[in-house]
């Protein structure tokens, strides 16, 4: 049966239509992280608090690797989208096979990192107990042997999304969940190893994803390219290319994770269960910058396309669509955490002790929602265009703010609640400064043309 490649042609037909194409599956595929994450949570609760401690500091680091992902997977997504849009196939290929190598090669070192390093990594934490920062090491050194497959199969996840074809990678991610679902409470209670059986299950999934996502690139009927490993070299120039554009967007998520380790070490300071109640309400939020964080990725892919085609007015109509349409969920996440958000804490920590850290740790991060998903919205905007800089510029620097700030308001009354209205805070500003940012850029080019 012939496959309809204008299916995932982005330059042409209805925008909102092109645009949704892209984004509910990518939006399905961080759903399905987040569910994967709240599965670990799930049965990790019932162990107790202590180990949903140990797998959230273990978390940040796995979160700290995202910034070198994000390298070779955001070179990919921004070259093939280009390139595609200008009909430059051959081009395109050829950045994504580069892309591949950047990733493998990061991915290594990463794996490196965390197995040999896990417990110099976890002390950095200064956990008063002995047992949470144990199981925190032994997590990262399991989680650490997949981490090159994972840095390989994310960059595949980006060739598809900047082709138009998100689906593909949402089915297979949800392979990886349902692995998990299956594994998680095998490990943690049948075999009895906690946290490592939640660290062990969750490097089999990702095993089950990069095998699938690499079968898929080479040999699936919507795979972007025929004869993928054909003419497959490094080419340094094309490498240089992507590195220039994904380095600030690596340099912006590595800052914006080791800030918030930071920001977690003064949590530790309240104990275990301000720790557990950050991790899990980070989860539960999840479900907004997720959801902008996968609008964004489409951005990139539609930004992409039309920018190689020369397509400005169809990008200015898909930036003003895609603003309206994050202005709207980022409303209906605030009303959710607002009312219904603690019930759902407490289901996936069903600790009465910490209710109440759950009930305030959402509605103070309910203030920042709106901001975060119209910066998915302007981020995604920039970079699709091959600007990345401003992007990065207005987060590492509304984020260098957020430790200071959470050292300064923890030492008031108000306590670990300080550190979480710190965390609140930076988000606001750094949305409202990228959105004012790419209006600005966009008034002044339309300024520019004009003469």
């Amino acid at each position: 049966m012939a496959v309809d490649k204008t299916k995932y042609n982005l330059t042409d037909g209805s925008i909102f239509k092109k645009i949704l194409l892209v984004a509910v599956p990518i939006m399905g595929t961080q759903l399905v992280q987040m569910a994967f994450n709240l599965t670990d949570m799930f049965w990790l609760g019932r162990v107790g608090s202590d180990a949903v401690a140990a797998a959230g500091a273990a978390g940040l680091y796995i979160w700290l690797s995202f910034g070198l992902v994000l390298i070779g997977r955001m070179g990919a997504e921004i070259g093939v989208a280009q390139s595609l849009g200008r009909g430059d196939k051959k081009t395109a290929l050829s950045l994504s096979q580069n892309a591949l190598f950047i990733a493998l090669v990061l991915g290594t070192f990463a794996a490196l990192m965390l197995i040999f390093f896990n417990h110099t990594l976890i002390s950095f934490y200064n956990f008063r107990e002995i047992e949470i920062a144990r199981n925190a090491a032994d997590y990262l050194f399991y989680v650490g042997l997949s981490m090159p497959l994972f840095f390989v199969y994310s960059a595949i996840n980006g060739i598809f999304y900047a082709s138009g074809d998100s689906r593909t990678p949402f089915i297979i991610n949800c392979i990886g969940l349902l692995v998990n679902v299956v594994l998680d409470p095998i490990f943690i209670f049948t075999f009895n190893m906690g946290v490592k059986g939640s660290a062990i299950a969750t490097a089999f999934s990702q095993l089950a994803v990069g095998i699938c996502l690499i079968w898929a690139l080479l040999f699936y009927k919507n795979r972007p390219f025929e004869k993928y490993l054909s003419m497959f070299r490094i080419e340094w120039s094309k490498i240089f290319t992507m590195l220039k554009w994904s380095i600030p967007i690596g340099i912006e998520s590595l800052l914006f994770s080791f800030l918030a380790m930071v920001t977690t070490r003064i949590e530790t300071t309240f104990g275990a269960a301000a720790v557990a109640t950050a991790r899990v309400g980070t989860q539960i939020e999840a479900l907004s910058w997720l959801i902008g964080g996968g609008f964004g990725s489409a951005l990139v892919a539609f930004m992409g396309q039309n920018f190689g085609a020369g397509k400005t007015d169809r990008i200015k109509r898909g930036v003003k669509i895609s603003f309206l349409t994050m202005g709207i969920w980022g409303s209906l996440v605030t009303i959710y955490m607002l009312t219904l958000g603690q019930k759902v804490f407490a289901f996936f920590l069903p600790d009465p002790s910490i209710f109440d850290l759950g009930r305030i740790y959402l509605f103070i991060l309910a203030f920042c929602q709106i901001p975060g998903n119209l910066e998915a919205v302007a981020s995604g905007s920039f970079r699709g265009q091959g600007r990345t800089i401003p992007p990065s510029v207005a987060s590492i620097t509304s984020n260098a703010i957020r430790p200071v700030l959470a050292l300064l308001l923890s030492r008031t009354s108000l306590g670990v609640y300080g550190v979480w209205w710190a965390v609140s805070i930076t988000a606001i500003l750094r949305g409202v400064w990228i959105c004012i940012w790419y209006l600005v850029y966009q008034g002044k080019k339309r300024t520019s043309n004009e003469h």
